[in-house]
């Protein structure tokens, strides 16, 4: 199997992170998963990008983790894939800038938990989302348990992965795990762009801010903190002047 490349692209106030094999089997391999965790970090750093996009390129969005290496695991080696993939999979849910995944194809055990670490999920029709650790005598490790159990609930989170069966998306439409569908991955290079779009009117800093509050649960401080950033001031000021606001560069929160 050839080794999946992580490409990053910067354009302006929107940032592309892209998965491509060379047979269309995109895996996460422990190198894989620090390469992306790079690719996160960088986006971090852009203090101008105001949406990220994770995408893969291929027959699939992610096939999941790399079993054959997980196979040779013991506990220790096991901690060690767990928490390099949390690491990632933290800071990609704690970026600033709103994050879809672009999901092409099927995706799978930490390819699924990395799509629940984004903001948000658009799939093709065709696509398969499902938790299959269990098949393996395995759990997920990298946060898909709590993110799924939050996302949609505790009964449709475990149908996903007590069974290692997947769901249509059109299925994962019905409970909240899919925000919308399209018919082909064509149709995503179209849609993706236009749905980031959307949130053009927010604020960066109180997107920042929000995001912070949806993770740690402290929307007061979250709250108060609006009030320091020069976002807010503009903010204010434009709707007492009746005029489009003009927004800074998002911090980071």
């Amino acid at each position: 199997m050839s080794k999946t490349d992580v490409r990053i692209e910067i354009d302006g106030a929107r940032a592309t992170i892209t998965f491509h094999t060379e047979d269309g089997l995109n895996v996460l391999s422990p190198d894989v998963i620090q390469t992306f965790g790079e690719a996160v970090a960088r986006v971090k750093n852009e203090a101008g990008v105001r949406t990220t996009v994770v995408r893969a390129e291929g027959r699939v969005f992610l096939a999941g983790a790399d079993i054959k290496v997980m196979s040779r695991f013991g506990p220790d080696e096991a901690r060690d894939y767990g928490e390099l993939g949390q690491r990632a999979y933290n800071d990609l849910a704690s970026l600033p800038s709103i994050t879809v995944a672009s999901i092409n194809g099927a995706a799978l055990g930490g390819g699924l938990e990395l799509a629940l670490a984004c903001d948000f999920r658009i799939a093709v029709k065709s696509a398969k989302l499902g938790l299959p650790e269990a098949s393996l005598g395995l759990i997920p490790g990298w946060g898909g348990i709590p993110r799924l159990t939050k996302l949609v609930g505790p009964s449709h989170a475990k149908r996903l992965y007590l069974s290692a069966l997947p769901v249509s998306a059109a299925e994962g439409l019905a409970f909240g795990l899919v925000d919308e569908i399209v018919n082909s991955a064509e149709d995503l290079d179209t849609r993706v762009p236009v749905f980031c779009q959307s949130f053009s009117r927010a604020a960066p800093a109180a997107v920042a801010l929000a995001k912070r509050a949806a993770i740690d649960g402290d929307e007061l401080s979250a709250f108060a903190d609006c009030f320091s950033t020069a976002d807010c001031r503009e903010g204010t000021a434009a709707f007492v002047e009746k005029r489009p606001a003009a927004w800074m560069e998002a911090p980071n929160p």
